[in-house]
């Protein structure tokens, strides 16, 4: 219904990448060192390592209440983590880059975290810092949501259309790291696949860490698994 496929030229899309500091970066891998999280006597996270390199997917699958939340929380600054540590490691041996050009995080949270009297053309907006203009924003929730939705309250929207506005807004938004929990929950398989195929070329450079139960969503992604 009135949607438009997101199809940027690649020069445009290259231009978005740059603006977005993704490309502005050498290749990076956002490495997790021997991470423990705890509350109270209950275990979070043992000792957990990973290396997340950029320019791929990882879903991380894990039963609810395995530390997927949390592990994003912390990497977030929104948690703190008993021990261990958390680094961006650059692939070439340079001398440290501006502080401009270090990775910066976006999100997607189970919760949609959008302001409800605002339309989904204004939710999104609301993180381009410059990066982006408004026909942009325009004609990517066109590639998301039907053209009459864009421009209404999304007090007004479906519980759905909510979550493609979401994830709209955190693709969008100027990062390096991206990371999102459970991000198609709600979603019907069609919209799911034009979800997926509208983030695909938005993160080529980009370490993109989600969590999902579905291991359909990982091949559709062409994901690598991390099993927690």
């Amino acid at each position: 219904m009135n949607r438009r496929p997101f199809v940027l030229p690649p020069h445009d899309l290259h231009k978005h990448e740059m603006q977005s500091g993704s490309s502005a970066l050498k290749p990076f891998s956002l490495k997790i060192q021997n991470l423990c999280k705890s509350f109270g006597d209950q275990t979070i996270l043992s000792n957990l390592s990973l290396d997340l390199p950029s320019g791929k997917i990882f879903c991380l699958m894990a039963p609810s209440g395995s530390g997927k939340t949390t592990l994003f929380r912390i990497l977030l600054g929104l948690e703190s983590a008993d021990s261990g540590n958390v680094n961006v490691n650059f692939q070439t041996k340079t001398q440290a880059p501006p502080s401009s050009a270090l990775p910066c995080f976006s999100a997607v949270f189970q919760e949609d975290r959008l302001c409800e009297e605002f339309c989904a053309l204004d939710n999104v907006m609301l993180v381009s810092h410059g990066t982006f203009s408004r026909q942009d924003a325009y004609t990517a929730l066109c590639a998301l949501l039907p053209a009459e939705a864009i421009t209404r309250p999304v007090s007004t929207l479906s519980g759905g259309q909510k979550r493609r506005v979401a994830l709209c807004r955190a693709l969008l938004a100027p990062s390096s790291i991206l990371l999102m929990d459970e991000p198609f929950t709600g979603l019907d398989e069609e919209t799911r696949g034009e979800v997926i195929r509208f983030l695909k070329p938005l993160v080529s450079k980009k370490v993109l860490l989600i969590s999902t139960h579905q291991a359909e969503d990982a091949e559709a992604l062409g994901a690598a698994v991390i099993h927690l």
